[in-house]
């Protein structure tokens, strides 16, 4: 829903001196995807975390990591651990056998990335489509850097873009391609209504492209969100892990008192008074009841819930989340995963 402040309560705003008063950056272009290559650091999707992460602790989510093969089966050796002892090969061959594993370099991540008409809104620096498709950029240089294939399914009111997970050269340019198509096609005037629907029907393709053993990152303001939702998404962690970037826009969590103010969306307007206390707290009521659900369900299915906020540097939240927060602030032992 692209929602619009008409003139003379721009003028309200500005006066007041309110940092909603800004322009909000309404795209992306490729440039400014592929820069972010330089700044996909400080934060890992790995569950090793350091401490301020918020995958770490004892309220983190079952995120497994890259899974682990098969290497070789050899001769025990006093140190070793005795819970990989191949306990059939010890009995076939009468003394210990312990299995050997390597860790997978190319567990497949799959984005999905939100460039719906409800994402087409922003008060401060972004609009949320923007910080959407930064998140997908960041994540997608982040996991291609640590040797992870990477996908992606990209939907809108124009279509759905699938990208099979692949290795970084052949995956990130049709990533990107795809993201800002998406992105660049929306409209403030676009007279079509949002369609809730696209949600469930992006994540209804998500097992074809990510069957098992994967991390699908849903990177979306939720809007449509239901009991399907639920179901799809509970079916999909079976097999795989799920992270949720939870994109929203500060004006959605609190509405600030900027006087009569007119609020469109595609196809249709309204006039409100921001100065009654009534509206706002029916306002920050809405949000707070979607936040809560997403919260709720999270905690249910341990999956790891990411607030994005368009008011901020979308790379500084990913390390504040996903990485440390400061340097001295982590421990000597958590700052090699830190950078990792």
């Amino acid at each position: 829903m692209a929602r619009t402040v008409q003139p003379e309560a721009r003028a309200s705003e500005a006066r007041r001196g309110d940092a909603a008063t800004r322009q909000a950056r309404a795209y992306v272009t490729l440039d400014e995807l592929l820069r972010l290559n330089h700044r996909a650091k400080g934060f890992s999707f790995l569950p090793k975390q350091p401490v301020h992460s918020l995958l770490a602790g004892r309220h983190a989510s079952r995120l497994r990591g890259r899974g682990l093969e098969f290497e070789e089966l050899r001769h025990y050796y006093e140190g070793d651990d005795v819970r990989a002892i191949d306990w059939r090969a010890t009995a076939r061959l009468g003394e210990p056998q312990l299995r050997v594993y390597t860790e997978e370099r190319d567990r497949p991540v799959l984005l999905l990335v939100d460039q719906r008409l409800s994402m087409f809104f922003g008060s401060r620096l972004a609009m949320k489509s923007v910080a959407a498709a930064e998140a997908a950029a960041l994540a997608a240089w982040r996991v291609t850097s640590l040797g992870d294939r990477i996908g992606g399914i990209v939907f809108s009111e124009n279509g759905m873009d699938e990208i099979r997970p692949r290795a970084r050269q052949a995956a990130i340019g049709p990533l990107f391609e795809a993201v800002i198509r998406h992105n660049n096609a929306l409209r403030a005037d676009d007279a079509r209504p949002s369609d809730p629907g696209l949600l469930n029907a992006a994540l209804e393709r998500v097992p074809r492209l990510l069957p098992h053993d994967g991390l699908l990152t849903l990177i979306t303001d939720a809007a449509g969100a239901d009991a399907e939702t639920v179901r799809l998404v509970t079916q999909i962690t079976a097999h795989n892990d799920v992270l949720t970037v939870f994109v929203f826009d500060p004006l959605e969590e609190e509405l600030p008192e900027i006087g009569r103010a007119v609020v469109a969306d595609a196809g249709s307007q309204i006039e409100i008074d921001s100065f009654s206390s009534g509206l706002r707290r029916d306002f920050a009521a809405d949000f707070q009841e979607r936040r809560e659900a997403i919260d709720g369900f999270s905690r249910r299915r341990a999956i790891p819930v990411l607030p994005l906020s368009t008011g901020r540097d979308t790379a500084d939240q990913f390390r504040e989340l996903l990485g440390r927060r400061l340097a001295r602030h982590v421990a000597p032992e958590h700052q090699a995963s830190a950078v990792r």
